[in-house]
């Protein structure tokens, strides 16, 4: 087989999507770099792949590139793959892609599973524009800063969503984004793949009633350039009991729903008491 780096996609759930083609690269190849061995030697047995293994993650990410780099170097071939998918989308990898092209090594890309493009697909969302933007950033700056700029982003928008942090990340989504048509696609191509449609604000009640667990790809429409009304008081005062009901702390569910609405706190605290007026 021709010299070079291989990016093997691998299945995102269920082992039968792997390509015939995937399979023969790693059949082939001299060495497989793999995020988890552990995780990645379940895939290499139920397809008989006894190729070498050699640990590829984020905290060796550094020392391994430069192995596999030298490696590629002699003339060898090296297959890379991550846990689920495309190697360097969300995984490991483009690092490794870089320093390969600066070298001169040819890259090979072999396509396969992608939760990006099946949760796009079946998100009965525009699906002819779309961004991707991984995970939202822990750091509350970081991350209120990546929410002000995908807030005016017309194309469907794509993020993974882990299941510990669905309610804070969904909170955050309505707060920022506002209300929009979304679907949360979960354990794709698994036995309990599921798609919840509906709007941001159905996804956060449901999130807070049920505990969902396995991996989530969020998809949700883009900004539709309306202008953006006071609501009645009725409105806020529900959104307001509605978040507190959740266990939302009133002074949380007030920044909410300001930002929400680009109202100052101050227009929407005297809402959380229950005639409209602060009391004494």
């Amino acid at each position: 087989m021709e010299q070079g780096l291989y990016l093997v996609a691998t299945p995102i759930g269920n082992l039968e999507d792997m390509t015939f083609r995937g399979i023969e690269v790693l059949k082939n190849v001299d060495l497989i770099g793999a995020e988890d061995t552990r995780h990645s030697r379940i895939l290499l047995q139920h397809f008989d792949i006894k190729t070498p293994l050699l640990s590829y993650y984020e905290h060796n990410e550094v020392k391994r590139r430069e192995e596999l780099l030298a490696r590629l170097q002699k003339g060898e071939t090296v297959a890379l793959i991550s846990d689920a998918g495309t190697p360097g989308i969300s995984d490991p990898g483009a690092d490794l892609v870089r320093a390969a092209v600066a070298a001169g090594i040819p890259v090979h890309p072999i396509p396969g599973g992608n939760a990006v493009l099946s949760a796009v697909s079946a998100s009965a969302l525009p699906c002819d524009r779309f961004v991707f933007e991984g995970f939202l950033p822990r750091p509350k700056k970081e991350r209120q800063e990546r929410l002000a700029e995908i807030a005016k982003e017309k194309r469907t928008l794509v993020i993974y969503v882990s299941p510990h942090r669905l309610k804070e990340d969904l909170t955050a989504l309505v707060a920022a984004l506002g209300d929009r048509p979304a679907t949360l696609c979960r354990e794709l191509t698994k036995i309990h793949e599921t798609f919840y449609y509906g709007t941001l604000s159905s996804l956060l009640q449901r999130a807070s009633a049920t505990q969902l667990k396995g991996e989530m790809v969020l998809v949700i429409a883009g900004y539709a350039g309306e202008d953006q009304e006071i609501p009645a008081k009725e409105v806020i005062k529900a959104e307001l009991a509605g978040l507190m009901a959740e266990g939302v702390k009133a002074k949380t569910a007030v920044r909410i729903v300001a930002e929400k609405y680009r109202m100052k706190k101050n227009q929407i605290y005297p809402y959380t008491f229950t005639d409209g007026e602060e009391g004494e």
